[in-house]
């Protein structure tokens, strides 16, 4: 059995690995033979856009939205984009920004990364315009790409105008320091910058500046909770959806995402700026501005937060919506039945096997209290070979569905509020390779159902594509009104959404669900 210290340091790694697919674009039969498809122009405020057209729909990729963070706009808030002369060629991705290899092949050592990417159907002058979604991406605030996420399914079946973002990740996302204006919240700026250039220009795609909702997962799910906390959001968006990302998450957790005191992030940030050789510099933000990208993200901890106390987030988000300091715009919000089966795979395959014999030493291991550990064991034992789902279990419900559930009893206090839970226990898996036990829908297993990941096409079964329909209704049904019950199209027997109730999403299998008592919220309430 490896070290208390070793296993939650192992957490960290794997929360940034658990939505890992390698984003290698597919290349579909027959392409090499197909007539390049027409492009497409649309004129935004900083210049004209050359996109592509496609079956049904035009993309319109690489679209900066933010000037280059690079030498002094290292560590500083965003500012707008240079306009460009002529046609600006948008039919490729820009870069990710810098990352580790990962979900981005090679990864990335690009600042110029403050892109995003539209997708909107084939129609340029709809009778209305169309409802916009605007993505964030998750994989903990140091991994993902907007380009990883090919929405076209639900541009196309939805009616509605997405848009994918790249943000700052890591330690040039969140770095925490003395006396630097938005220390701790670059990343969290950017995302309002893209915000503000979607009212600015989103029209020309098509779009309704007015009927903007902003959706992410994981750590783009948290990131949501932290805009509707943040003043400077105030006016930018108007729904929100929140894909397993609790705004009540707890740091002393460490699976679910979460926000900082700022003082924690400024020392953070003394350690980091020591470890790179600036700790002792005159002037160790300059020394820091000269660090090569790749010192940066070698030195960088791979558990990176957000920082509160700040004024783009003066309060952790969950003490916002406890207060009612929130904006207050209808929520859909909910996760997977099975949160926390990735991670516990990844620790026991990393050769920390979860036993009767070695349970409680895996709980002591992220339950410091003994009175605590000692309860988590007794409410979750491990009697034999279950000890992954158990493991899994922990993880998922202490995480993720109880403070999903308590997220959505405050966000209901000021709005309406939709909660769902996806449930698809056979949900096609994101990673290669056989887990040592069945995943069920972990982590992110819901997001092939709403976007064509890594430019991979999706492998589903009938009923699963059936699901997937229904939840690209429910969801651009909710962009649409702020009810996901508003769909597009009539059909037969499609359940409804109760408001109160959490809505199970499973192919043929679509309904209320008990999920307070088949997760422990119970328990997990009344736990320190």
């Amino acid at each position: 059995m490896r070290t208390t210290s070793n296993l939650r340091r192992l957490t960290t790694v794997l929360a940034c690995l658990a939505v890992g697919w390698t984003a290698v674009p597919a290349v579909p039969a027959g392409a090499a033979e197909r007539v390049p498809p027409p492009a497409t122009v649309v004129r935004i405020h900083d210049g004209a856009l050359r996109g592509g057209a496609e079956d049904g729909y035009r993309t319109f990729e690489g679209v900066p939205y933010a000037a280059a963070p690079v030498g002094r706009l290292r560590w500083a808030p965003p500012r707008r984009p240079a306009p460009w002369p002529g046609v600006r060629d948008a039919t490729r991705p820009g870069s990710a920004c810098p990352q580790q290899a990962g979900e981005v092949p090679g990864g990335s050592t690009d600042e110029d990364c403050l892109h995003l990417n539209v997708t909107a159907p084939a129609d340029a002058t709809p009778r209305r315009p169309r409802p916009v979604i605007v993505w964030l991406h998750g994989g903990g605030f140091t991994t993902g790409a907007g380009s990883s996420y090919d929405a076209h399914r639900l541009a196309v079946r939805g009616d509605v105008v997405v848009v994918t973002v790249n943000y700052r990740l890591g330690v040039l996302g969140f770095l925490g320091q003395d006396r630097l204006p938005g220390s701790g919240t670059f990343g969290l700026a950017d995302q309002q910058a893209a915000l503000r250039w979607v009212r600015a220009n989103i029209g020309a795609f098509g779009g309704d500046s007015h009927q903007v909702t902003l959706a992410g997962e994981s750590a783009g799910g948290f990131a949501v909770c932290a805009q509707l906390a943040s003043p400077s959001a105030a006016g930018l968006f108007d729904r929100a959806i929140i894909q397993s990302g609790p705004c009540t998450g707890r740091p002393e957790r460490p699976f679910a995402p979460s926000a900082a005191p700022l003082t924690a992030a400024r020392a953070a940030g003394a350690r980091f700026a020591a470890s790179v050789g600036c700790g002792t510099a005159r002037d160790p933000l300059a020394c820091l501005r000269q660090v090569s990208v790749s010192r940066l993200l070698a030195a960088q901890d791979t558990d990176q937060q957000p920082a509160y106390g700040t004024p783009l987030l003066p309060y952790d988000p969950g003490t916002a919506l406890a207060r009612g300091r929130l904006r207050r715009v209808p929520v859909l919000i909910g996760g997977t039945h099975d949160e926390g089966n990735g991670w516990a795979a990844g620790i026991i395959e990393a050769g920390n096997p979860v036993t009767p014999r070695t349970w409680p030493d895996v709980v002591a291991a992220f339950f410091p209290d003994p009175a605590s550990a000692a309860a988590v064991v007794r409410a979750y034992p491990v009697t034999g070979s279950d000890g992954g789902p158990v493991f899994g279990a922990v993880i998922g419900d202490s995480n993720f569905a109880c403070p999903t559930l308590r997220s959505a009893a405050l966000l209901a206090r000021h709005a309406p509020v939709w909660r769902y839970e996806f449930a698809d226990e056979h949900a096609p898996p994101l990673t290669p390779g056989t887990p040592p036990f069945p995943l069920g829908a972990p982590h992110a297993s819901e997001l092939p159902y709403l976007f064509d990941l890594g430019g991979r096409p999706r492998a589903m079964t009938p009923a699963q594509h059936r699901l997937a329909d229904l939840m690209i209704d429910y969801w651009s049904g909710f962009a649409r009104t702020g009810d996901p019950n508003a769909v597009l199209r009539p059909a037969a027997h499609r359940p409804l959404w109760r408001p109160g109730a959490v809505q199970s999403l499973a192919p043929g299998r679509t309904g209320p669900a008990a999920t307070e008592a088949a997760h422990h919220c119970p328990f997990w309430n009344t736990l320190p």
